[in-house]
């Protein structure tokens, strides 16, 4: 099954490395590559002719809200790209949207105490059906490859945590991105500050690159160059009230506490769930022999 709603990535320096879409590609799903005008035709060129590429206006960036004083003076990070996606997809009559990092390297279907690949787009399919479930949810998207332990046992969501990297967002929210740092872990607290639910999923994953391994975005534009201190630096100063500086893993990080966000999900009232698993069509297979073959045989 196909996602119901447009798949954007926004990327800068990676058109060579542009994890993310070479993995949807050869999943077969549709997406749109976002990039600054400089860079189009080193995208045009990199990618698939069945990928969208689209260029940011330069309006988006001029208006940024980058939460400091630094104007121009550095990189203002990919807030402004998300923005841009976010209206672009209100402007096509979507109310929701996925935007996506661009060093994802592939989806996971977390089952039988294994990571499985996944072949096509119908994991997108399953969080969207499932966010669509309740009135107050705001943001959904799949967790870290490596913060879930395959042979640990797993809830198949949490609630009421940060959604990163992979996000599908509600259209009609009252929020933009903002902060040239971080700007995934603040649009999640406020939502959850004003009582909107985010879901995490463990039952899907993405495989996320880890900070400062994939050369471009962030990585050139802050990280070989400051380190990771002033990011981390942002998010406190944005969010004192349940964030923190830590060190650990030989470089800064902040440390956010989700634990006082309990807000329950509320279903739909005409919303009726099924006793009955429904696989979506998906099937589990592993090759033996050169050959696919049911992989609970």
């Amino acid at each position: 099954m196909d996602p119901e709603y447009p798949l954007y990535i926004v990327s800068k320096g990676r058109w060579d490395t542009s994890k993310t879409s070479r993995a949807l590609s050869a999943m077969g799903v549709y997406h749109t590559v976002v990039v600054e005008a400089q860079e189009y035709e080193q995208y045009r060129t990199a990618l698939t002719d069945a990928v969208n590429v689209i260029v940011l206006p330069s309006a988006y960036q001029q208006g940024y809200d980058t939460c400091d004083d630094l104007g121009d003076s550095k990189s203002k990070g990919p807030g402004a790209a998300r923005n841009f996606v976010w209206d672009h997809s209100l402007e096509c009559g979507y109310k929701w949207h996925w935007v996506l990092d661009d060093n994802i390297s592939g989806f996971y279907r977390l089952i039988k105490n294994l990571k499985v690949s996944v072949a096509d787009g119908t994991i997108f399919r399953c969080m969207e059906e499932f966010a669509q479930r309740y009135e107050n949810v705001g943001m959904v998207g799949p967790n870290y490859h490596y913060f879930a332990k395959r042979k640990q046992k797993l809830p198949p969501f949490i609630t009421n945590t940060r959604i990163y990297s992979c996000n599908l967002i509600r259209n009609d929210v009252p929020y933009r991105w903002r902060g040239r740092y971080n700007e995934d872990t603040d649009l999640s607290l406020r939502m959850l500050k004003d009582r909107w639910c985010t879901i995490q999923f463990n039952a899907f994953l993405q495989g996320k690159a880890a900070t400062q391994t994939v050369k471009g975005g962030n990585t050139a534009e802050f990280y070989e160059k400051e380190g990771t201190l002033p990011k981390s630096e942002m998010q406190v100063n944005l969010h004192p009230d349940v964030s923190r500086l830590t060190w650990k893993f030989g470089r800064w990080h902040h440390q956010v506490d989700y634990r006082r966000f309990t807000t329950p999900l509320r279903r739909k009232p005409d919303v009726e769930i099924s006793q009955e698993i429904d696989e979506h069509g998906m099937v589990y297979q592993v090759r033996r022999n050169g050959e696919w073959v049911d992989g609970n045989s």
